[in-house]
């Protein structure tokens, strides 16, 4: 039997990279995934290649009405809500210090990995709790473990993530709700490959990765452990899944 079996995930930026993965890790380990994303013709393919009864629904992660009715959505067609994966987010080339960052990537990269997980949160837990617990796993980000010139919006609100996470933790532990989240370093999606080229700062962090670069499968695996039953005493974690950057 699959460590999901009988469990519904909703998981947002599911329409590639890493998000894709663990929808489709998430189908085989006996989930029932709701695979939300802005770009809806790209959740519907993510649902389509996880089958299970995967349902794909658009969704801005901006957007309180959006969030709020994408939940709503999941529970009214599978009838709960076990775990919650905030993954969509992202950074961009127009990222700087913070002398030279444009203010409006700040807010961007704020209002998105920030207050978008905020939004998961807010509209999530309580269905999650209603369902009688559960796991969140939100997203932050090995730069938010360590210094690195040139990310200063994006590391802001990684930061940012992996508080609001250990507060959450602490807050609805009581309502049997887990809240962990995952510190990737730079995983091999076509966004973040793209990122890369040109950039010297991470590719210099590229270079430091200790067992390899890391895969978005690398990531749904961890993504997996903190949503099964295998890992019921933890919570208000920062995991790492970095090839050992944060430590080399």
């Amino acid at each position: 039997m699959g460590r999901l079996q009988g469990k519904v995930a909703f998981i947002t930026g599911a329409g590639a990279g890493i998000g894709r993965a663990t929808a489709v890790l998430f189908a085989r380990e006996g989930a029932r995934v709701v695979a939300a994303d802005i770009d809806a013709a790209a959740a519907g393919e993510t649902a389509r290649l996880a089958g299970n009864d995967a349902f794909a629904l658009r969704a801005d992660v901006t957007d309180e009405t959006s969030v709020r009715e994408a939940i709503r959505a999941t529970v009214e067609r599978f009838g709960r809500l076990d775990v919650l994966h905030n993954n969509a987010g992202g950074s961009t080339p127009q990222d700087g210090s913070v002398v030279e960052a444009p203010l409006e990537e700040f807010w961007r990269v704020i209002k998105l990995d920030l207050f978008g997980t905020f939004l998961g949160c807010r509209h999530g837990i309580p269905a999650i709790a209603r369902s009688g617990g559960g796991a969140v796993i939100n997203m932050s980000s090995n730069l938010a473990l360590m210094g690195i010139q040139g990310r200063d919006c994006y590391t802001a609100a990684k930061g940012a993530v992996a508080a609001l996470t250990r507060s959450m933790a602490v807050e609805f532990a009581a309502q049997k709700v887990r809240v962990n989240a995952l510190a990737p370093s730079a995983t091999m999606t076509e966004r973040v490959k793209k990122l890369m080229a040109g950039n010297p700062a991470i590719e210099k962090m590229a270079q430091a990765h200790l067992l390899g670069l890391i895969e978005p499968q690398d990531v749904a695996n961890a993504v997996l452990y903190l949503a099964c039953d295998e890992s019921r005493m933890v919570t208000g974690q920062i995991l790492p899944v970095d090839s050992g950057v944060t430590v080399s």
